[in-house]
């Protein structure tokens, strides 16, 4: 028996033993997921022993570092894991802006007093962490960003709003880019913080979408005291790392809008089973043919994008950094969702037209919310417009 089929045997005599029996074929999302935090809310509750349990084992993070409570598995192990883990229709013990965004950009830049002070809590789900990159005049140019920090002996004093950050309400701590200098070019003065959301002068207010509901919110900073210590890197430095993290956030929306919404080998393909449910079938075949080879197409294009980003994330375990690739990844995942989402409302017809009241609060009836709210896919993350000038420049190498 090789080293691998030893470990995918003990591996799944381990999940077997440990994972709670109300969990199995749980349907989530990496959004709809447990995030962990001081505010956390296991549903069900036995979410809660299966995040312990797996954040003993360091199945939380497996390809982190096992001094900071990471499994310390290579990305073949890692994906044996995640395969077994599929098969016994286990949903991940842990997800969210830790493990996906800051987490992998401390590892790379942290300190090692950081990394002590971050990364363990991260891999045990005891913090929740959101993102403060956009602000009302600087969504897609980050570089004209004007929230402030002035030095004050060990403490920067923070001044300012940041917008769209998602999950800002139910979060511990936040990432953020602030400007410490302003007499030098845009990008040369900016740098990325860390700031516990418990300080005070942070105030966060919900911001409602189009769609009824939002995970958007706005975050205020009013003389906000931060020790220096909370830095990434140094100091006016913060653009190279927040252009690291933006690597692993294209990724993760590339993930859960082009891959995740269209469906799991172990959910089937949500269209198919909405036409089904909606429209004429004989047995599983659905008689209108337009809409049939719709819904081929989008779980092909689905499927083939999943294994792209499959190789892409396990190039990521192996301990190789997102490139220009993410924002390839961020543009055909938004076009790819937002032409889901058209069709679901298609499928449905009359009955998929509705807003609130009975049936219509239900994650599987809210075609018309999520329509809605896939128009945004193109904005969030960086615009489109934003990402194919990356791509033209670094990818294609077109001139300016």
């Amino acid at each position: 028996m090789s080293d691998l089929e030893q470990f995918r045997a003990e591996t799944a005599e381990w999940l077997s033993a440990n994972a709670p029996k109300s969990i199995t074929g749980l349907r989530v999302t990496e959004l709809e997921g447990n995030w962990g935090g001081r505010r956390a809310k296991f549903d069900p509750p036995d979410m809660k022993p299966w995040m312990e349990v797996c954040a003993d084992k360091g199945f939380t993070a497996p390809t982190w570092p096992t001094e900071y409570g990471g499994g310390g598995l290579d990305s073949a192990h890692a994906k044996v894991l995640g395969q077994e883990m599929s098969r016994l229709r286990l949903p991940a013990p842990l997800t969210g802006f830790g493990l996906t965004m800051i987490g992998p950009t401390l590892l790379r830049y942290g300190t090692e007093e950081q990394k002590q002070e971050h990364i363990t809590k991260i891999v045990r789900g005891q913090i929740r962490w959101c993102q403060g990159y956009s602000e009302p005049d600087s969504g897609s140019d980050l570089a004209s960003l004007q929230t402030r920090a002035v030095r004050d002996g060990d403490d920067f004093i923070i001044n300012g709003q940041k917008v769209w950050t998602s999950y800002g309400d139910e979060s511990d701590w936040i990432f953020a880019l602030v400007r410490t200098d302003t007499e030098v070019k845009h990008q040369a003065g900016i740098t990325f913080l860390l700031i516990d959301m418990d300080t005070p002068g942070v105030s966060v207010a919900p911001i409602k979408l189009i769609s009824g509901k939002s995970p958007f919110c706005e975050t205020r900073f009013e003389d906000v005291r931060v020790p220096v210590r909370n830095v990434i890197s140094e100091i006016n430095n913060g653009w190279t790392v927040a252009k690291a993290l933006l690597g692993h956030e294209r990724s993760m929306i590339a993930d859960v809008f082009g891959v995740s919404a269209g469906g799991s080998k172990a959910r089937g393909s949500v269209l198919a089973a909405l036409g089904r449910e909606y429209l004429d079938t004989d047995g599983d075949r659905i008689e209108d043919p337009v809409l049939r080879d719709a819904i081929a197409q989008s779980e092909m294009d689905t499927r083939a994008f999943g294994l792209t980003v499959q190789r892409s994330r396990d190039a990521a375990k192996a301990g190789q950094q997102p490139g220009p690739e993410a924002s390839l990844f961020k543009v055909y995942a938004t076009e790819l969702n937002k032409r889901r989402t058209e069709l679901m409302v298609k499928i449905a017809g009359p009955q998929g037209l509705g807003w609130e009241g009975e049936g219509f609060d239900d994650r599987e009836l809210a075609h018309t919310r999520d329509w809605l709210r896939a128009r945004g896919n193109s904005i969030e993350g960086g615009t489109s417009e934003i990402q194919l000038n990356i791509i033209a420049k670094r990818v294609l190498a077109l001139p300016d």
